[in-house]
């Protein structure tokens, strides 16, 4: 009976066989009528084997197709498409602009400092031009009041000192000799007393104060007006001495000394001639070898007050043999 059975059974399975083979066949059939490229591509048996040969081909045809569309979807996920969409968004590139355009303002700010720099030259100009003061005053003899009548020692003494007012000299601490471009104020008379035949002439203020002293030529001013009784002997080609000046240690403190010219015409005002470091003519600022104002300072406060040093007129004094 079980061979009986065995045999039954493996009937079946060809038959089975055989009606799937010919069910195949006849959907190949079908199938190559329908596109006749492909069935030029692949000839019937070989479908066959292929499909007798491998039952499970199909599934790991489509584990391969899911593992595809997984991994085809894995390298696209739509967080990385954020992540590309985020290192370069369009807002940043905007506030990075917004940072560009605040600087853009900074180089508009940058030029006002420029133009300052240009002035501060021209303001370093300026004070040199101040210090210097207006060109070196000079007069001739016929603008001072009574020239003529002078004695012709005291017009050729007077006459040698205003030659120097037309060389432009300055104001030069320590020289006696108008080679050096300058003088100071007892340079100076020390230099047109000796080229007039003056002897004995001493080199520094104090000591030509002292010298005059010696020789009685000397009339103290105490008052501090112009018009006092003090001046009463005042003369052309008088030396004028000052105390206070500048800050020394010497004894007698005499800072200054000029030679005195007389009044001019055109004003009525005392003149002196000399080299100064400041004073004034016609009430503006002079430096150097120049005519000046002869002014008595305004001596309100002591000779040294607040460590700040005041001028004082002293006396004036009649040079020997004039």
């Amino acid at each position: 009976m079980s061979s009986r059975t065995e045999r039954s059974g493996v009937e079946g399975s060809r038959r089975a066989i055989f009606q799937l083979s010919t069910f195949v066949a006849t959907l190949l059939i079908l199938s190559a009528a329908i596109s006749p490229p492909l069935a030029a591509e692949e000839s019937v048996g070989e479908k066959i084997k292929k499909i007798f040969s491998s039952p499970t081909p199909t599934p790991h045809k489509k584990k391969k197709s899911a593992a595809t569309k997984k991994e085809s979807a894995s390298p696209s996920p739509t967080p990385r498409k954020k992540k590309s969409v985020s290192p370069s968004p369009t807002g940043s590139p905007t506030a990075k602009a917004k940072k560009k355009s605040s600087p853009t303002p900074e180089p508009s700010e940058t030029p006002p400092p420029t133009p300052t720099p240009s002035l501060s030259p021209t303001a370093t100009a300026t004070p040199e031009q101040a210090k210097r003061g207006l060109p070196n005053a000079t007069l001739s003899p016929e603008a001072i009041s009574g020239f003529e009548n002078y004695s012709p020692k005291v017009q050729q003494l007077l006459n040698s000192a205003l030659e120097l007012t037309t060389r432009n000299l300055d104001y030069k601490y320590g020289s006696a000799d108008p080679g050096n471009g300058g003088m100071d104020c007892s340079g100076f008379v020390y230099f047109v007393l000796k080229q007039n035949g003056v002897d004995g002439v001493p080199r520094d203020s104090s000591e030509q104060y002292i010298w005059l002293r010696r020789a009685g030529k000397f009339e103290p001013v105490v008052s501090q007006k112009d018009d006092s009784f003090e001046f009463d002997n005042l003369k052309p080609g008088d030396l004028l001495f000052w105390t206070g000046t500048y800050a020394i240690q010497r004894d007698p403190p005499i800072t200054h000394a000029m030679i005195y010219l007389g009044r001019e015409k055109k004003t009525g005002a005392r003149v002196m001639v000399g080299a100064s470091d400041g004073r004034t003519y016609q009430s503006q600022q002079r430096f150097g070898v120049s005519v000046f104002d002869f002014k008595m300072p305004r001596a309100e406060k002591g000779e040294v007050e607040d460590g700040k040093v005041h001028p004082r007129f002293v006396g004036y004094a009649h040079i020997p043999g004039l």
